[in-house]
């Protein structure tokens, strides 16, 4: 029954249809709400259907009772539920993911699917200089519903800006990243300006939004980045971070997006489709920085 159910979810014109020809920021918003609902019997409900469409797994879950769909979807994990490469040259993958389009900057262009190219001016908006990443590399992470959501330090670092950026609600799987242009410009995201500690090269981090998941909470700025956000767009800041310690959650599942200058290679066994978790080595340091 619930592998007939998943099939029939998993037609791609129907997929496509359900979660991105909808009114995606109004079932975003009402998600928004719905998931905090602190009542049991509709907590232990929304998991069971969740449970219908996804390999849920809770067993590395801190807590294995949940007050709300919210409090699932946020749960921390046991102490020691993922090993972190120390390496110092090595930057890890910063949250549990399934890596998407990834390799070497093109100029200034990226890929979010073949065949389907952006410029890194549009996903880091007009205020920021994307110079430092040109002829880099990049790697799209894939957060799906059922995963672990909170994202972490891929390497000892300062994020010196916060750029937010309003926009869509697209689902950010891959059957609407074949269809949908653009798509990680279109929908809403943050861009994190990082320095390197020590060595000091830049790096970037992109969490964008998706459809029922606009909410990113940053720890280090204590702000809940939303649909209703009026706060201010561009925010410096001196945060520090120890490799492997969390920068905050999303409120559902989606996507990051890490881009690293020229100087670094993608780490043994990384490519598109191969799923990863918090801590494994993603991208490895090839030269020296001044």
């Amino acid at each position: 029954m619930i592998q007939t159910v998943r099939r029939f979810f998993q037609n791609e014109d129907l997929n496509f249809l359900l979660t991105n020809r909808v009114p995606r920021i109004a079932l975003t918003r009402f998600m928004g709400w719905f998931s905090q609902i602190e009542n049991p019997l509709v907590c232990r409900a929304s998991i069971a259907i969740w449970r219908l469409f996804t390999d849920l797994d809770l067993s590395d879950a801190q807590q294995q009772r949940f007050s709300s769909l919210h409090h699932c979807f946020t749960r921390a994990l046991k102490p020691g539920a993922r090993t972190m490469d120390a390496r110092a040259d090595v930057l890890t993958s910063p949250c549990d993911a399934i890596v998407g389009a990834c390799g070497a900057v093109q100029g200034r262009q990226v890929f979010q699917a073949k065949g389907f190219p952006y410029a890194m001016s549009d996903l880091f908006g007009t205020s920021q200089d994307s110079t430092a990443f040109q002829g880099g590399s990049y790697v799209t992470l894939r957060l799906t519903s059922a995963m672990y959501h909170r994202f972490h330090a891929p390497a000892d670092c300062t994020v010196e800006h916060v750029t937010f950026i309003s926009g869509d609600t697209f689902n950010v799987n891959p059957i609407a990243l074949a269809r949908v242009e653009r798509l990680f410009c279109r929908n809403e995201r943050a861009v994190l300006r990082a320095r390197l500690s020590p060595g000091g090269a830049q790096i970037a981090i992109v969490p964008v939004a998706a459809i029922l998941v606009a909410s990113l909470r940053l720890h280090f700025l204590n702000l809940l980045l939303h649909l209703g956000y009026r706060g201010p767009k561009e925010i410096a800041c001196q945060a520090g971070f120890s490799k492997g310690e969390e920068m905050g959650w999303f409120q559902h599942g989606s996507t990051i997006l890490l881009f690293v200058p020229p100087g670094f290679a993608l780490c043994e066994g990384i490519a598109a489709g191969v799923p990863v978790r918090m801590g494994q080595a993603l991208l490895q340091q090839t030269a020296a920085f001044r």
